[in-house]
């Protein structure tokens, strides 16, 4: 690996919005009661703001207890990773906002009903891009 290149890089906040966007799958971290939960969601970034559906269940009892949530993606190929990781605050969407969010592109990949809408404000969305070296793509078996 070049040495002369930083192996961590932190990702300007810009380019994590702009993945944020491209992707549509992620991990939402809450609190229930006195445990951290991390689950998978689906979602989509409308003005600023992270926005998936959700069932009755744990994730909305989560953050009706306890707004304060983090959420992360990933994405990697052969010669790098990236993270993004959003910590901000959740709450359920009603009245003319859940209207309003009814017209996001937002698509369960399961097909169970999902009537609550939930954003996500964000705090604070970090990133960071990792150069891989992957050492063992290029063994050769030898005998």
């Amino acid at each position: 690996m070049d040495n002369n290149h930083d192996v961590v890089t932190e990702l300007p906040e810009l380019d994590c919005w702009e993945l944020l966007r491209q992707e549509e799958f992620g991990r939402l971290a809450f609190h229930l009661v006195n445990e951290v939960h991390i689950v998978p969601i689906n979602y989509v970034v409308h003005r600023g703001r992270l926005v998936f559906r959700t069932a009755e269940g744990s994730k909305l009892l989560g953050i009706t207890m306890n707004q304060d949530v983090a959420f992360e993606i990933d994405r990697y190929d052969d010669e790098r990773a990236m993270s993004v990781v959003v910590r901000g605050t959740a709450r359920e969407l009603q009245g003319e906002e859940a209207d309003d969010a009814e017209h996001l592109q937002l698509r369960p990949w399961v097909p169970t009903a999902k009537f609550s809408i939930v954003e996500i404000k964000p705090v604070e969305v970090t990133g960071r891009l990792f150069r891989l070296d992957l050492p063992w793509k290029h063994m050769r078996p030898t005998g």
